[in-house]
């Protein structure tokens, strides 16, 4: 986390810095717009920027804009004047905090632009071998492609990788492709030089010497012009950046992941991606899941989010009913993880009562995410397709001792019960349990109490 903390406040905002460092953060500090910008430009870079709200905010977003620089703002302010606030935000701040700064609202805000709630959630297998293969790539040099659909979470895994590198105390540094202009794409990844186009007004570093030492997410790569890629093709091969209207090469260190929502491998066929770049990206593959091939993570991510929206809302954490976990499992979630939070945001505002019921679960447009709007058939499907997935993999013994305690369990330990469900005798059942329980299995017994180990 990288602030860059602009004005004195008459000593109050060196308070805030060393509330901010023993949360983690790097501290900056410029005493007006000038100084603020020759820091950005420079490529040490900022996540947040706290300023003294009588700097001339809209001046700064303004400057900021015209050169393209994109950072959060909160304006800070030594008294709690409703006017100063409402005008800081009005011209372009996300916050107003009053100071002397309160500890927990600083790092409140530090974990809201950081972003540190977001956790690798998961339960089902899926995500589970996913996440492992990023833990053993994690910790080497090589380039990682991060692919799936749309609001799976592939910046997420990105973050975590980098968090699990030897890179982690260094910058990690998001560049979405699809979203800055092909024209404009090259001077944000290189850099430019003053004056080598229309708007250059200074030298500007850019986002390859800005993570320097650190990491460089490439997102939504696909969507990068093929000429920028032969560009992107050297930066990777060969460590050397070539800044805009720059007359001599600049080396950068840097690991390189890349996300993409399409199949790379088609756009290399229709030309529109080089196949070479592929390859130096391609070295792992981590690919995520869609949530509806990962049906245990359902209800896991749920209540995480419910958890996250209620303390970011003050509000007291509630448990989802029956109901409501039912119509979350059954839906198909076409926005994966993305659309499972925003269904869970507003069902945390919008819920009445002791627990979050099917009222306040909704879809996009408002009307009830309930079970029954999916059908018997879909639901049938979505339960089948589970089903043949959990087997996967798996051998016969292992799929048999699951049938074998699982049946056990539902039959409240009844023995006689559970081997008349499963067609075979008793005799054979208590053999199996014995194997079972020999191996460490946790025995259902047979009054349906807690689960004994070593004996059946």
């Amino acid at each position: 986390m990288r602030l860059l903390i602009i004005g004195t406040l008459k000593g109050q905002l060196t308070t805030a810095t060393k509330i901010a460092m023993d949360k983690g953060a790097s501290v900056t500090h410029a005493e007006n717009i000038e100084q603020a910008l020759a820091v950005l430009r420079s490529g040490k870079g900022a996540d947040l920027l706290m300023v003294d709200v009588a700097i001339e905010i809209r001046e700064l977003v303004g400057k900021l804009n015209a050169e393209r620089i994109h950072v959060p703002i909160v304006a800070c302010g030594v008294t709690n004047d409703a006017k100063a606030a409402v005008a800081a935000i009005h011209a372009g701040a996300k916050e107003y905090i009053p100071l002397p700064p309160d500890a927990e609202m600083i790092a409140a805000v530090l974990a809201a632009v950081a972003d540190d709630a977001r956790d690798m959630v998961y339960r089902d297998d899926a995500m589970a071998k996913v996440v492992k293969l990023a833990q053993q790539v994690a910790g080497s040099e090589a380039s990682v492609l991060i692919t799936g659909e749309s609001g799976t979470g592939k910046e997420i895994l990105a973050r975590y990788v980098h968090a699990q590198s030897s890179r982690a105390k260094k910058a990690f540094i998001t560049v979405n492709c699809a979203a800055i202009p092909e024209h404009l794409l090259e001077s944000e990844l290189f850099g430019h030089e003053k004056g080598s186009f229309t708007g250059a007004l200074a030298r500007r570093i850019g986002k390859f010497e800005e993570a320097n030492g650190g990491t460089l997410l490439l997102d939504e790569i696909s969507e990068m012009d093929v000429r920028l890629q032969a560009k992107l093709l050297r930066a990777i091969q060969e460590r050397l950046i070539d800044r805009v209207g720059g007359t001599k090469p600049v080396p950068v260190d840097i690991r390189i992941i890349a996300t993409s929502n399409r199949v790379l491998t088609e756009a290399v066929r229709e030309g529109k991606f080089r196949e070479d770049l592929l390859f130096r990206l391609n070295v792992v593959n981590l690919k995520l899941p869609p949530l509806r091939e990962r049906h245990s993570d359902i209800i896991e991510l749920a209540q995480h989010f419910v958890k996250k929206y209620s303390e970011a809302n003050h509000l007291p954490p509630r448990p989802l009913s029956k109901e409501a976990q039912r119509a979350l499992t059954a839906h198909r979630w076409p926005g994966n993880v993305r659309e499972l939070e925003n269904t869970l945001h507003r069902a945390v505002l919008l819920s009445t009562g002791l627990e979050i019921g099917i009222d306040g679960i909704l879809s996009p447009d408002g009307a009830r995410l309930d079970a029954s709007r999916s059908g018997p058939a879909a639901q049938a499907a979505v339960a089948a397709e589970q089903v043949t997935r959990n087997l996967v993999g798996r051998t016969v013994a292992e799929v048999e001792r699951d049938l074998i305690l699982e049946t056990l369990k539902h039959c409240l330990g009844n023995r006689t019960h559970a081997a008349n469900i499963l067609g075979i005798s008793i005799r054979t059942l208590r053999n199996k349990l014995n194997e079972y329980a020999a191996d460490g299995a946790p025995i259902p017994p047979p009054n349906g109490g807690e689960p004994l180990r070593g004996a059946a």
